[in-house]
């Protein structure tokens, strides 16, 4: 290995990173809020790439078709909720949100010509249709069972990956797909050639990253979450509805990352099941930031990125072992340095 070799690989970890930072911070997210090890966070990397990429192909999406079929479920939920109550107020926001929403997408869907239209259009549109399966996850899977305890919530969250990777096989099928670039070309780093869409890729992770800074911190939706994930019971008492909290953190998890799939779309080919990996190396950076901190998160995610381009170049054979494997160390460590609390 000499310098031009290292460069390249600290370019391919540092990129990888900016994206495991990503699904890292919005895991410890989903943890903290609600308790929830998120596991099919990887599956809205896939449908966000795979739903861009049905798009600029000029093919409807499995995810239009997806999002119906969940908007419908959840309907269904709702109306046997307000019988059981006899409270029907909230009927009318929840068919505009699951019903009217959807169809207005299918028909937009159907309507315009999305290849011809601006790679930005085609994002948002593409936003629009992922990010709202991740709330509606949450109101079918987990909110009917958001007091149990964080195991029986993992089974659920095993159980709905499982689900949601047969769903994407079903909907989008076994071929891979690529989107084309942001934009061509790139610029030279140090005698390195560095592509466009890697920096589209950092910078739009790093703008990502203090937008939600922005959001925890000056908003009072952001405020309510990081009151939700100090203390739950306190925040109810507080007049802040869990329910709420919780559909606002899946929301963000959906956002981040089908955002995440868009921007490696262009780099590697995405199929069904490809965001189950993506979603497990965010995983290992967010078990080094202990579920808790989101700077830590970010700092793993760079780690992971980096020790898995330089055990790709050592040893490729076993560099999802050794990426893995840096799991044993941080929770030996963690075992014996905090203290043992039995849940209730």
């Amino acid at each position: 290995m000499d310098l031009q070799i290292a460069l390249f690989l600290i370019q391919d970890g540092v990129v990888n990173g900016a994206i495991y930072a990503l699904l890292g911070m919005a895991l410890v997210l989903a943890f903290t809020v609600t308790r929830v090890i998120f596991i099919p966070q990887g599956e809205f990397v896939a449908w966000g790439a795979l739903t861009l990429a049905g798009l600029q192909a000029g093919q409807l999406p499995g995810t239009v078709w997806l999002l119906a079929m969940g908007g419908g479920a959840v309907m269904l939920v709702e109306l046997w909720t307000a019988w059981r109550r006899q409270d029907w107020r909230a009927i009318p926001r929840a068919a505009g949100w699951n019903l009217l929403y959807p169809a207005l997408i299918f028909a937009a869907a159907r309507l315009i010509d999305f290849p011809q239209m601006p790679l930005l259009a085609q994002i948002l549109f593409a936003l629009l249709v992922v990010v709202p399966i991740g709330p509606m996850v949450w109101r079918l899977a987990f909110q009917p069972v958001a007091e149990s305890s964080v195991l029986v919530l993992l089974i659920v969250s095993v159980a709905v990956h499982v689900a949601m990777v047969g769903l994407g096989l079903l909907f989008f099928g076994a071929e891979g797909a690529r989107t084309s670039p942001f934009t061509d070309g790139g610029i030279e780093l140090g005698g390195i050639p560095v592509p466009a869409q890697t920096l589209w890729v950092v910078g739009s992770s790093i703008a990502l990253i203090l937008a939600l800074t922005v959001l925890f911190g000056r908003t009072l939706y952001g405020k309510a979450l990081r009151a939700t994930a100090v203390n739950r019971v306190g925040a109810r008492l507080m007049g802040i509805p869990t329910s709420l909290a919780g559909k606002l953190s899946f929301t963000l998890c959906a956002l981040i990352g089908a955002f995440s799939g868009i921007l490696i779309a262009p780099i590697t080919t995405i199929y069904y099941d490809t965001g189950f990996l993506i979603g497990l190396k965010g995983f290992v950076a967010a078990i080094i930031a202990g579920l808790g901190s989101y700077p830590l998160a970010a700092a793993g995610a760079v780690l992971v990125g980096l020790l898995e381009a330089f055990s790709s170049f050592a040893a490729s054979a076993y560099k999802e072992v050794i990426v893995f494997t840096l799991i044993i160390p941080v929770l030996i460590w963690r075992s014996l340095a905090s203290r043992h609390v039995e849940e209730e």
